[in-house]
């Protein structure tokens, strides 16, 4: 038996009877045999004294024992290796005796348990406390003795548990038998609730609590209250199940006593570096008055959703979000007013591959669309995609920096097959196509102009086409049939154009303190393109009619098809566009050696135009102005408008006159739209530098999750609680739109959108969330939030005031998970 001392000087003896020594620091002996296997640590402040016949040490003053993964420190510490077994006390702190100081605490595998009096045994594992507590996984345990009967159960007498850390615990269990589990479980008979020192009248028989953090087996509490139209129900009960650590069921149901029940299910599956995903099917029933009642009705809905994403290897990679959904299911059995707003369920799942050296890819693509307020369905099955990455087939890669002219000449291919599949106004229609689009482009440089001749080609393959005749009906009228024509057709189509552009920059200095200068980037293009007319008869891409009163009328033989069919005008167009961009740079502080220069940008405002020589009339395009300013997180404000130089007839239509020759100006206006933003919160405000630097980062690593984090309207079963460390937080976002293609049809929307969040005091906190739309003069969606932290409680309360789907939500509970369903609830109708 070998034992060590923390300190400097060390003894040897063989003395065969007793030896004291003062400020021991370690004895090594060799004739003191024990059932140990490893070596025992100890050391001490006062003295350590070996019983050499009776194989018996005591460690007197802040003694320490350290033996494999324990470590127990005590004022009185005493060693027995004939037995294995170590007893250890407090030091009385007074004469009385009735308080004790450097109480034993027994230390293991990362857990703390305090007692007054400590019995262990050192083979066995198995241990006695005598008034001791201890904290595992955020939970508290005190009891009158504690046993340690294995590795990882313990038997309590006495005891209480509690995730308060205050030292009067706000709410606790009590019972007079317990037994935990270490990392799994608690189970207790005859339990108690107490809060504060005052108990709840009515004990439990029994009780079991899962302790382990993370997922963990276990009955998902229920939801009880009473719906006017349906009865008293009783929500949410069911069973969840960790199957491993890879997989996980829930299971659960809503029972109402009129008859009407739901049925919800959830599957998740991870492999770590690989796939994650879920399955979530839901089935309701809802039924009123009884199925004799001549008003009786039956509600059956359903919904399906399978989310799954797989990396198979770098290059390799498959994603699926798959949503079906009955066109009632969302109304009844949804409270998330995010889903409840939807018009529609999209679905899509993608194969996609990449080849590295190539830089080719490859899509396999499924897109489903509902619309839920007519069921109509759009299905694209499947949508096969093949692009080849840019290419210079005469490019010489070994002498890169003396190209010939004709080295830059490139091209890139892309492929596409689709089979749509839709159901529209209970009618199903197949349609399929291959479409082939080979562009090419030119790109030598002249001095300090890009000048960029291309060409490009399409080629649409299919299988149908339509052809459209007239009938006539008893009343003399005319009625155009069409019918499909099963017959394989190629649709070829061509466009060229060159396009030369380039860009220049002023600095100029600044005349403020602490700006150094300012910068324009100006950046011009020129763009002609070309298009013949495929509507012409010797492309074959048209067909005619004729009425009864002998006039032709043309149409589009692939106007349904997938990819449609060739253009039907002749394009002959100059385009210009200016892009102008200002910035502005920081000076930097010479009395800050840490100091850097900042670059911001001022705005960026962009003006386009263009000429059709080709058309018949109305050649010129509108002008198009756009423009965008930023200012850092805080404030952010885009915006575009649209002018033409025609004037109108009537209240829908342009005519072939400049509004300059009417009199009327240059330019009228067609539409104009802005949207102003501001973001601000009292942690930029008031942060460091670094604490600033490193909540940037963080919202860059979040940004997937941004857009789903500013939504305040989370839902009944949100498990995200309110953030007390920012003291406040706003965003608005006002919106102004203006349609206006003739003056006498004008289409105005324009509305505010805001979110506001406060601490109160550092416990209250108010979250407020609305849309105002100022057309209608009305309140959009409106949403309160009060929050309350009660150190190891939270209330939380929501309310919808108006609108279809207001209602309340009051709820008060434990913020440990291990006891997140030790709650009080109150809420009304809409939340179910």
């Amino acid at each position: 038996m070998v034992i060590f001392s923390q300190e400097k000087d060390s003894i040897i003896t063989s003395i065969s009877d007793t030896l004291q020594t003062s400020q021991a620091d370690s004895i090594i002996n060799q004739q003191a045999k024990s059932d140990l296997d490893t070596v025992v640590y100890s050391s001490a402040s006062d003295s350590l004294i070996f019983f050499i016949k009776d194989k018996k040490m005591s460690i007197h003053g802040d003694g320490k024992i350290e033996y494999q993964r324990m470590k127990i420190t005590s004022a009185n510490i005493i060693i027995d290796f004939e037995r294995n077994e170590l007893m250890a006390s407090g030091e009385q702190s007074d004469s009385t005796g009735e308080k004790l100081l450097n109480t034993p605490v027994l230390s293991e595998a990362g857990e703390s348990y305090d007692g007054q009096r400590i019995s262990y045994n050192f083979k066995t594992g198995q241990g006695v406390m005598s008034v001791a507590n201890t904290e595992i996984e955020g939970g508290f345990y005190t009891g009158q003795k504690i046993k340690k009967v294995d590795a990882k159960t313990y038997f309590i007498r006495d005891g209480y548990y509690t995730t308060c850390d205050d030292a009067c615990p706000h709410y606790f269990i009590s019972s007079h038998k317990m037994k935990v589990v270490q990392d799994e479980e608690l189970v207790a008979e005859w339990i108690w609730l107490n809060f504060g020192d005052v108990p709840f009248p009515i004990p439990l028989p029994f009780g079991v609590f899962p302790i382990q953090s993370g997922r963990r087996s276990g009955i998902i509490a229920p939801i009880f209250g009473n719906d006017a139209t349906y009865g008293t129900y009783i929500a949410n009960i069911g069973y969840f199940w960790a199957i491993n650590d890879f997989m996980d069921l829930a299971l659960s149901t809503n029972y109402y006593t009129r008859g009407s029940f739901v049925l919800n299910s959830r599957y998740r599956y991870a492999k770590k570096y690989s796939y994650t995903g879920d399955v979530l099917a839901s089935y309701s029933d809802f039924t009123q008055g009884e199925s004799t009642d001549p008003n009786f009705s039956e509600q059956i809905d359903y919904r399906v959703r399978w989310n799954h994403n797989q990396t198979i290897t770098p290059t390799l990679k498959f994603n699926a979000n798959l949503e079906y959904v009955s066109s009632n299911y969302l109304t009844r059995n949804v409270t998330n007013l995010n889903d409840l707003l939807r018009n529609e369920i999209v679905s899509n799942a993608t194969f996609s591959k990449t080849w590295e050296e190539s830089g080719n890819s490859m899509n396999i693509n499924y897109n489903r669309r509902q619309v839920i307020e007519t069921n109509d369905i759009y299905e694209i099955l499947p949508n096969i995609t093949f692009s080849k990455a840019q290419d210079y087939p005469f490019r010489d890669e070994f002498n890169p920096s003396d190209r010939a002219w004709y080295e830059y000449f490139g091209y890139t291919y892309n492929g596409i097959f689709q089979n749509n599949r839709n159901k529209v106004g209970g009618h199903f229609d197949t349609r399929g196509g291959f479409r082939h689009t080979i562009n090419t482009d030119f790109s030598p440089k002249v001095g300090n102009f890009s000048i960029v001749p291309r060409f490009r080609y399409e080629s649409k393959w299919y299988n149908k086409q339509i052809e459209k005749t007239v009938v006539q009906s008893s009343t003399g009228e005319d009625s155009v049939v069409t019918n499909d024509v099963k017959k394989i057709s190629f649709v070829r189509t061509f466009d060229t154009g060159v396009s030369a552009n380039t860009r220049f920059f002023g600095i100029f200095g600044s005349p403020f303190s602490g700006i150094e200068a300012f910068r324009h980037i100006v950046t011009p293009s020129l763009t002609y393109s070309y298009r013949p007319d495929f509507s012409e008869p010797g492309w074959g891409y048209y067909g005619t009619y004729t009425t009864s009163d002998g006039e032709e009328v043309k149409y589009n033989k692939y106007e349904q098809e997938v990819f449609g069919g060739a253009s039907s005008q002749q394009l002959s167009s100059l385009s210009f566009s200016l892009g102008n961009v200002f910035e502005m740079k920081t000076a930097v502080d010479p009395t800050d050696t840490t100091a850097k220069e900042e670059k911001y940008q001022l705005l960026n405002l962009t003006f386009g135009a263009g000429y059709n020589f080709a058309a018949d009339s109305l050649n010129f395009s509108d002008f198009r102005l756009t423009y965008r300013t930023q200012i850092g997180d805080y404030f952010d404000l885009s915006g575009s408008n649209t002018f033409t130089l025609y004037d109108y007839a009537g209240t829908t239509s342009r005519i072939n006159k400049f509004l300059i020759d009417q009199g009327k100006g240059l330019l009228r206006m067609t539409n104009f739209n802005f949207t102003i933003g501001t973001w601000l919160s009292g942690d930029k405000l008031t942060s460091s530098d670094e604490d600033q630097q490193l909540a940037e980062e963080q919202r860059a690593s979040d940004l997937g999750k941004a857009a789903e984090d500013r939504n305040v309207y989370q839902g009944i079963y949100s498990d995200k609680d309110p953030d007390f460390t920012i003291p406040w937080d706003i965003s608005l976002v006002y919106t102004y739109n203006l349609s206006r293609p003739t003056p006498e049809l004008e289409t105005l929307s324009s509305s505010i959108n805001g979110s506001l969040n406060f601490n109160l005091t550092p416990k209250w906190k108010f979250s407020i969330t609305s849309g105002y739309d100022l057309q209608r003069d009305e309140f959009v969606a409106p949403q309160i939030k009060i929050a309350r932290d009660l150190h190891c409680w939270i209330m939380n309360f929501t309310w919808n005031p108006s609108g279809t789907y207001q209602g309340f939500r009051f709820e008060i509970r434990v913020k440990a998970p291990q006891l997140q369903d030790l709650k009080l609830t109150k809420q009304d109708q809409f939340f179910r």
